[in-house]
């Protein structure tokens, strides 16, 4: 009725991918040597005594352009499939790769307009 016997290999892969990371956390934290003090609960710069709180504060704006910028870098590698492929697949997925790419620069003229994206 159902072949289940050709999923072995997926169950096989993905017991051993989750037991992997979980005997690495359980391995590490027995032999890790736990030692608290100030020193180990200050903050760390590059061996020089630290100046200052260590909790900043940062503008917005340094994380909305890391946001456009991982948007637009994944899109480019979402992208590279269809260019690689382009003369079998026909028409069609150029039309769903145009309106693939036409949906984030319509989002970054919108967040242009507002002045989301401006440095001052």
């Amino acid at each position: 009725m159902f072949l289940l016997h050709e999923y072995d290999i997926f169950w096989a892969f993905l017991i051993i991918s989750s037991v992997i990371p979980i005997l690495a956390f359980l391995i590490s934290g027995v032999l890790a040597p736990i030692s608290e003090g100030p020193e180990k609960l200050s903050s760390y710069e590059s061996g020089i005594e630290p100046m200052g709180d260590a909790w900043l504060q940062f503008r917005i704006r340094y994380y909305l352009f890391a946001l456009v910028f991982v948007v637009f870098d994944v899109e480019t590698v979402f992208l590279y499939p269809w260019a690689m492929s382009f003369d079998v697949l026909g028409v069609s997925v150029f039309i769903e790769a145009f309106i693939f790419v036409l949906i984030p620069i319509v989002g970054s003229v919108y967040a242009w307009r507002k002045g989301a994206l401006e440095w001052s």
